[in-house]
């Protein structure tokens, strides 16, 4: 029985059964108090971090939730077959996972407005062949994920002209083994959403784009089938349209995946390299002091690649040295007598940055307060501050880092610099600093997410003996 025809009984099932009619799906939402979603466990939908729930996936249904003033309860699904039968039982309310609109899936499944796009992309290793449009990929070991939208376009070129194409498909992989195994050289080619592969790149920086497989293609949410879930489906399309219209809903993206921008493959290796080399010598220090300090352990060691390298005899042309780069007059200030002693150096990094955040105004929120701080960090209180003000005359936010570092080039302009207490500062190279600072401890969060991730469930029948399993069969 082909896919598309079990979805199509399961369907006439649920609807056709007399008796089993449901209440309306926003009416059970409000009555149960709980929105339930599932979605996919990874950096771009839901993952669980130190602080627990986390992803742009999961801060949209969590907004959701708030504007219906329930609770959300969000599930991973370990595979994109799992997430479509969850909804097929009616086990979810939405289906949040960064999925895109196909025909074939819109046939089946009610689904939003598009909140973002992606397109597909090939990925292949540098220094191996790269293909450059689709004959190309005829005789190449390629890898997607089952029931994804990347198969269904194989499946056509496969149909329409290249009969002989052939791919492999992981029915509970993720993207990140798809990246694995390019990596390793055991596929040659994977295809990947652009948007994963922009996050996830900077673990795997021998990685490439080769083409883009496809146009632009919709980012939606899905519903279970049924009309029970027209209310449900309206409340969702004006909430996207508000957080569109707000400019909400580009805060939030550039809140997950801002840091990537402008970011190079070859910056992206050199780091994954030192995370392997120099990193393992220092990471315990790095995590006494983050602690002291009550700072998150990756921030700091990010602050200290940005500064050093993790190099603790580092020096400039202009004087700063250290593991944390500080000034003499700084160094003295916060009563560092070595700079060359990593740990002097971590504890006056770490309290001149806590100086910093202390400082700001206390209406500037998280993360923002963060990030405004490392911007202070870099170029000065002062300097921040004027930013800040040439933000708000431009009639933004002055609160928010991505309305902030918008400005912070300005003040290398003198039509903007005059205007300004502190004048002339280097603001572009302010904006670079936090962003690759971002970019660092991006991965090293992900780096230690991904090794505490969750595995699949196991069917309990992999792990019997093959007469327990007999036994048991008969038994039935």
């Amino acid at each position: 029985m082909s896919k598309t025809l079990f979805y199509l009984l399961m369907l006439a099932l649920a609807l056709g059964t007399p008796g089993c009619a449901r209440k309306d799906a926003l009416d059970d939402i409000e009555h149960s108090g709980k929105l339930r979603v599932v979605s996919r466990n990874s950096p771009t939908t839901y993952y669980l971090d130190k602080n627990g729930p986390a992803g742009f996936e999961y801060e949209l249904a969590q907004r959701l939730a708030r504007e219906l003033k329930v609770e959300l309860k969000i599930e991973p699904a370990f595979s994109l077959q799992e997430i479509f039968d969850r909804l097929t039982r009616h086990e979810a309310h939405i289906a949040a996972a960064g999925l895109t609109r196909t025909e074939s899936r819109a046939a089946l499944y009610p689904h939003t407005l598009a909140y973002d796009t992606l397109v597909t992309q090939v990925v292949y290793r540098a220094g191996k062949f790269r293909p450059r449009q689709v004959e190309e990929l005829l005789g190449m070991r390629i890898v997607t994920l089952a029931n994804s939208s990347h198969a269904q376009v194989l499946q056509e070129l496969q149909q329409s002209a290249l009969p002989e194409l052939e791919w492999e498909e992981l029915s509970e992989g993720d993207t990140m083994e798809l990246l694995e195994r390019v990596d390793s050289g055991e596929a040659e080619l994977a295809l990947i959403d652009s948007s994963e592969f922009e996050v996830q790149q900077s673990l795997y920086p021998r990685l490439k784009v080769a083409f883009d497989l496809t146009e632009e293609q919709d980012m939606v949410w899905y519903l279970p089938p049924g009309p029970e879930y027209s209310g449900l489906l309206e409340r969702i399309n004006t909430f996207i349209a508000q957080l569109k219209a707000t400019g909400e809903l580009a805060r939030l993206r550039e809140l997950h995946f801002g840091h990537t921008e402008g970011f190079s493959r070859i910056s992206s290796h050199t780091f994954t390299r030192k995370m392997r080399s120099a990193l393992p010598r220092y990471e315990a220090l790095i995590k006494r002091v983050a602690k002291e300090y009550q700072l998150d352990w990756q921030l700091l060691a990010a602050i200290a690649y940005q500064e050093s390298h993790w190099n603790p005899r580092a020096q400039s042309p202009t004087g700063v040295r250290g593991m944390m780069m500080l000034t003499l007059p700084t160094a003295r200030e916060l009563g560092v007598d070595n700079r060359l002693d990593a740990e002097q150096s971590l504890r006056g990094g770490a309290r001149y940055y806590k100086n910093m955040k202390r400082r700001l105004p206390p209406d500037i929120k998280e993360p923002d307060r963060t990030w405004m701080a490392l911007a202070a960090y870099n170029i000065g209180m002062g300097h921040l501050e004027d930013a800040r003000i040439l933000t708000e005359r431009d009639g933004s936010d002055p609160h928010l880092w991505s309305e902030v570092m918008q400005r912070l080039p300005l003040l290398q302009k003198s039509a903007h610099y005059k205007t300004t207490r502190y004048g002339y500062a280097r603001g572009r190279e302010a904006v670079t600093y936090v962003q690759n600072i971002r970019h660092y401890y991006n991965i090293l969060q992900w780096q230690d997410i991904s090794q505490q991730q969750a595995l699949p469930p196991v069917e309990a029948s992999d792990h019997l003996p093959a007469r327990l399993g007999e036994v048991s069969l008969k038994a039935l």
